[in-house]
Formats: C-alpha cells, sequence, structure tokens
C-alpha cells in the first residue's frame, strides 16, 4: 500500500514574526529614540562638565570681534579659570601683558580668552574677549596701556574707567578693525572683576555653533563678542 503523504504534512508552526504596526508599538519605538538620545546628550553634557567645571561647558559665537581666532558661529569649549591655570595668572587667569613675557598663549596670541558678564550682569549675554592686563582698584593704568587700544585719550583723566573703579581685567576683542580699543574703553563693560569671569576659552569646533538643535540647547548656550558700546544683550 502506499504511502500516505498526507499525514506527514507539518502544519505552520507560526514561528515567523510578524511586525506589529500598531501605533502603540510605533509610539513606544519613538519614546525609546527620542530618550535615548536626550540620554545621550545629558551624558556628553555632564562628562564636558566634569571636565570643564563650568556649566554650560560650550558657547555658540555671535559676532565677529574675536576673528580671525575665533569666528562667528564657532562653538568654544569654556573651562573654570582655575583648573589649570597658566604661569603667572591672576585668579586663575593670563593676561596678554603677562603671557607675553612668559610665551604663554591662547588662540594664537597672548593671555587668556574669557567668558564674562559684562559689568557683572547676569541678566546680558556673556562677552568672550581676551585678557588683556590686571589692574589694581585706582591704579592710573593709562601708562601702561597700548596706546592703540585707548582711542583718543592722552591721559588717564580723558580715560573712561581711569583710574580703576576696582581691581579686575582690561579686556578686548582681538578684531583689529571692529574692536580697536579696550572694552573699557569703548563702554563694553567696566573693569572686570574676578568674579564676573565664567571661565577661559580652550579650544574652538568650527562652524558646529550654527547647529541650534533643540537637545543641544541643554548644554551649551551663545556670548556675543561686542562691537563699541553695549547696551542690551545682543539678540541669540
Amino acid at each position: 500500500m502506499g504511502r500516505d503523504e498526507s499525514t506527514n504534512s507539518t502544519p505552520s508552526s507560526g514561528t515567523d514574526e510578524s511586525v506589529d504596526a500598531s501605533p502603540s508599538f510605533r509610539f513606544g519605538l519613538y519614546v525609546r529614540d527620542i530618550g535615548t538620545s536626550v540620554g545621550a546628550v545629558l551624558l556628553v553634557g555632564g562628562f564636558l562638565f566634569a571636565v570643564s567645571g563650568v556649566w554650560p561647558p560650550l558657547v555658540a559665537i555671535e559676532s565677529g570681534s574675536m576673528e580671525p581666532h575665533i569666528d562667528t558661529g564657532d562653538m568654544v569649549f569654556v573651562m573654570d579659570a582655575e583648573r589649570f591655570s597658566g604661569q603667572e595668572d591672576r585668579h586663575g587667569v593670563v593676561t596678554a601683558a603677562a603671557g607675553a613675557e612668559t610665551g604663554y598663549q591662547t588662540f594664537q596670541q597672548p593671555g587668556d580668552v574669557i567668558v564674562f558678564e559684562p559689568n557683572g550682569n547676569e541678566q546680558r549675554t556673556p562677552i568672550i574677549h581676551r585678557s588683556m592686563l590686571w589692574v589694581d582698584a585706582g591704579e592710573n593704568w593709562y601708562d601702561r596701556a597700548n596706546r592703540e587700544y585707548v582711542g583718543n585719550a592722552d591721559s588717564c583723566d580723558e580715560l573712561r574707567n581711569c583710574p580703576a573703579p576696582h581691581a579686575g581685567f582690561i579686556t578686548k576683542g582681538d578684531n583689529k578693525v571692529t574692536n580697536s580699543e579696550y572694552d573699557q574703553v569703548t563702554g563694553a563693560s567696566t573693569v572686570v572683576r574676578p568674579e564676573w569671569v565664567i571661565g577661559t576659552g580652550i579650544f574652538r569646533i568650527p562652524r558646529l555653533g550654527y547647529v541650534r538643535v533643540q537637545p543641544s540647547q541643554l548644554w551649551h548656550t551663545s556670548v556675543s563678542m561686542p562691537v563699541g558700546d553695549v547696551s542690551a544683550p545682543a539678540a541669540s
């Protein structure tokens, strides 16, 4: 008698997995992806904060007063001034005057580039400029100033913020065209007290500041580099 092949047929085991395309399944995937992205951003931000000691550790550059060494749209990594300070520092900041004597440079020029609150005002957009001189309270710093950076002033009496109203830093942007004078001459800020310094710039990431995706707002902010007098924060 012939073999009945029909008895050996094996029904489908149903082991092939089917894709659940239900709305709840797709929503779960979406939430998982968002959570992974946010978690990655927080993890990177936390690591950068641990290294820099400053929050946020990255600042986006809005204008060109530090050109050609820092450009508009760059992202700059900022570190607590006293974490790894250079030789002859003042409160963790090496001025251009001190850096010229010791050979200390950042962003191709002597001295530290600092991020600070202009006039100590936390409501204004921070400024990123180079620290040029340290002055003591009441000091006539005109004699130590570079004559090219004091405008038309012929003496301390004709120079804004001279004598120094308090101890701190004289600052200036590197751009020779738009920032030809000290910030304390133009009125961008009075003498910068050490406690107004948010941190020092360490390195730049070219053009990354143009990327303004929402998750990145968790760990970077914008800084302004004003040209001349500043009466209000620059628009972000």
